[in-house]
């Protein structure tokens, strides 16, 4: 490869067409017109002497060494990135940015940290992306984000995950259930009831089909609803009961009943997660050595995980 003809430009245009999926998508985010983007990757193509990508069933995939180009890109350009950071807190100040993409339950709470973190450091800015689990491991798989929040990290050996905060998972029901209110209920005595369920891949359902499989229990009734707001609603007004995070229930107006179901609240966690091929931002490690000596003072000290004091060391 002719290193001598690479640009950063060229590098931030590759990653916007591999993020974005299109080159078309990739030019409006740019700004810039297709045959300019086109014409930039096929100069990077020149420059590295190797196809990027192949196109199958009408989509652009990359080949092995667009993989690799891919990961390279992401560290030079965090990495200048951090440069920049660190010339800026050279001039009086921790600054930077960070992205974090964080699965729907996670908005209850995260917003409380940063609210403390960004008191303490005004310079630092945050981009939320916020989406479903599914969403969020695409956002992971394409290194779109510097840290995620999951509930149910993902797999593999490029996974750095850290628990953070606990996130039980209640039975709920509307306060006019002939269960609300009675002591010690049996799992087999709710089975024939309609459970509202989130979609398949969310970690909620993942958690309650996984108990449900420990127990021999298969649900004669459910009905998916792909919103906690929308299933909080629905098992107020008594359309059937729920299993939903007792984060997401707390910070909801709606009146429900939790059942005191043997096995429940089932434990979760939520987890700080990181790929460990991506060298982390300054404005990241500053975020990560906030929350271990201050997150207790940020939520309720029963949720925070109790290896918190190690998150610095498994980032590091």
């Amino acid at each position: 490869m002719n290193i001598r003809h690479l640009s950063f430009r060229l590098l931030q245009v590759y990653v916007q067409v591999v993020r974005l999926g299109t080159i078309s998508a990739a030019a409006r985010e740019l700004h810039l017109t297709q045959p300019t983007v086109s014409l930039q990757l096929k100069k990077l193509r020149e420059a590295v002497g190797e196809s990027l990508f192949e196109t199958r069933e009408g989509r652009m995939e990359l080949t092995h060494v667009g993989e690799e180009l891919y990961r390279a890109a992401c560290d030079v350009l965090v990495r200048f990135d951090d440069f920049n950071g660190f010339l800026e807190r050279a001039r009086g100040g921790s600054s930077g940015h960070i992205n974090i993409g964080l699965v729907t339950t996670a908005k209850y709470v995260l917003p409380r940290i940063l609210g403390a973190f960004y008191r303490q450091y005004p310079k630092v800015s945050v981009t939320l992306n916020i989406g479903n689990r599914a969403h969020i491991l695409e956002r992971f798989s394409k290194q779109e984000d510097d840290l995620y929040v999951f509930s149910h990290p993902p797999s593999g050996n490029l996974v750095q995950a850290t628990r953070i905060l606990k996130n039980p998972l209640q039975v709920i029901a509307p306060l006019d259930h002939w269960a609300a209110g009675k002591p010690n209920i049996r799992f087999s005595e709710l089975r024939n009831e309609r459970f509202l369920m989130r979609e398949p891949g969310s970690a909620t359902r993942m958690m309650f089909e996984s108990w449900l499989s420990s127990q021999g229990i298969e649900l004669a009734n459910t009905m998916q609803i792909e919103s906690n707001e929308a299933i909080r609603l629905s098992t107020a007004s008594g359309l059937g009961l729920s299993v939903i995070s007792d984060h997401t229930l707390q910070e909801g107006r709606e009146k429900l009943a939790i059942l005191p179901v043997t096995g429940f609240p089932l434990e979760s966690n939520w987890y700080l997660v990181s790929r460990k091929d991506r060298r982390l931002p300054y404005a990241a490690m500053q975020l990560i050595r906030f929350m271990a000596e201050h997150l207790h003072e940020c939520v309720e000290a029963e949720w925070v995980a109790p290896d918190i004091a190690q998150l610095v060391k498994h980032f590091a």
